[in-house]
């Protein structure tokens, strides 16, 4: 499946980058490709910027950040103090 090998692009290693998500294995995380694309940097210029990079590279972590953000639940909880400063947790 095409989702599959583009996801397969992203890596992580405990070696390389603090084990943060990286690109292939390169010294390109996720979060800085993530970071340049919020900051209104086309993807042909990182392409310029990066000429290791290839479109699919960009893809995979769009993806990755998809996957990951798709996942995420919000749960609200009461916390209470009581008279002793113990906080109570209501779910």
């Amino acid at each position: 499946m095409i989702h599959n090998n583009i996801l397969n692009r992203i890596t992580a290693d405990q070696n390389v980058m603090v084990g943060k998500p990286v690109i292939r294995g390169l010294r390109i995380t996720v979060e800085q490709i993530l970071k340049s694309l919020a900051n209104g940097i086309t993807v042909e210029e990182l392409l310029e910027d990066y000429p290791i990079l290839e479109k699919e590279d960009i893809q995979a972590v769009l993806l990755y950040a998809y996957e990951k953000v798709s996942s995420e639940k919000i749960y609200s909880i009461k916390v209470s103090y009581g008279s002793a400063g113990k906080a109570k947790v209501f779910g």
